[in-house]
């Protein structure tokens, strides 16, 4: 058997390697601070009119849901539970979407797997 050569790297491959490693971590911590600010963003979507109000956080979490008093009928739940979930499935979306925006400014549009985009 042959014996195998170890390769090593000239210094070029390897200075371009660190500048790789730097840029890949510089990137890793912008993604971290857009993440982090993701949660300070709010958006507020209404359905109906503006009867329900439903406010969500970049990170997708429920802040707040507010009902006209004037809308709930207890003889016709299942409109205003329609009505809530039109909202919340829109800040949903809304709140993807600035996730979305916000990281492919990153990224410059490159599909990286695992990403919210």
């Amino acid at each position: 058997m042959a014996k195998k050569k170890k390769r090593k790297l000239t210094s070029g491959a390897s200075i371009k390697a660190q500048d790789m490693l730097r840029q890949l971590q510089k990137l890793q911590d912008e993604m971290t601070k857009v993440q982090e600010s993701l949660g300070e963003e709010t958006i507020e979507v209404s359905a109906g009119g503006g009867v329900v109000k439903v406010v969500i956080d970049g990170h997708q979490r429920l802040r707040s849901i507010t009902i006209d008093p004037e809308v709930v009928n207890p003889e016709d739940v299942e409109m205003l539970q329609d009505l809530i979930l039109a909202a919340v499935n829109e800040a949903i979306e809304r709140a993807q979407a600035l996730a979305a925006e916000q990281m492919a400014s990153l990224v410059g549009g490159v599909q990286i797997p695992g990403l919210m985009m």
